[in-house]
């Protein structure tokens, strides 16, 4: 979620993208140089100048509302102050990361369910090992939905007090 954090000019605000230079997805990172040069202002200098328009591309479809300047060396990006509206859009997308995460929180513990139930069933554990395992995965389940939950609450309070 730290690429939510787009009222200031982060390298975060990358972490994530990838651009599609030669046909392979890549990490933008790995094909261009990212530095802060103000706190509204970040300068992209690619490796390779021919992957220009690439990286250009990948900004604008990342869905993060940026809009790259390319003067033929570098790509600067201005990060433009939030709107309400822009705020409401980047909830509703950290709500949706949060959710994703608790999914594959689940997922993770429906996994462990069934090897701790194959195992029982195969004797190789007892009824009560089954059941003391049952209970600790979904304390650990607990445990890490309500800190993927508020990770998500945490985002929204910044978000809305900027």
């Amino acid at each position: 979620m730290r690429q939510h954090t787009i009222h200031l000019a982060s390298i975060w605000l990358f972490s994530k993208l990838m651009e599609q230079h030669r046909a392979t997805p890549t990490p933008l990172n790995q094909v261009a140089g990212i530095s802060v040069t103000s706190s509204q202002q970040l300068t992209l200098t690619p490796y390779d100048k021919t992957a220009m328009e690439d990286i250009e591309r990948g900004i604008i479809d990342s869905g993060l509302g940026l809009t790259p300047n390319n003067d033929g060396n570098v790509i600067r990006i201005n990060i433009p102050d939030l709107t309400e509206e822009r705020r409401k859009e980047f909830m509703k997308q950290c709500k949706a990361l949060g959710e994703d995460g608790k999914v594959a929180i689940r997922n993770v513990r429906r996994d462990g369910v069934d090897a701790v139930k194959k195992m029982e069933k195969a004797g190789s554990i007892g009824k009560d090992e089954m059941l003391d395992g049952l209970d600790e995965m979904q304390k650990i389940t607990d445990t890490y939905v309500k800190s993927a939950d508020d990770a998500v609450q945490k985002k929204e309070s910044e978000l809305m007090k900027l």
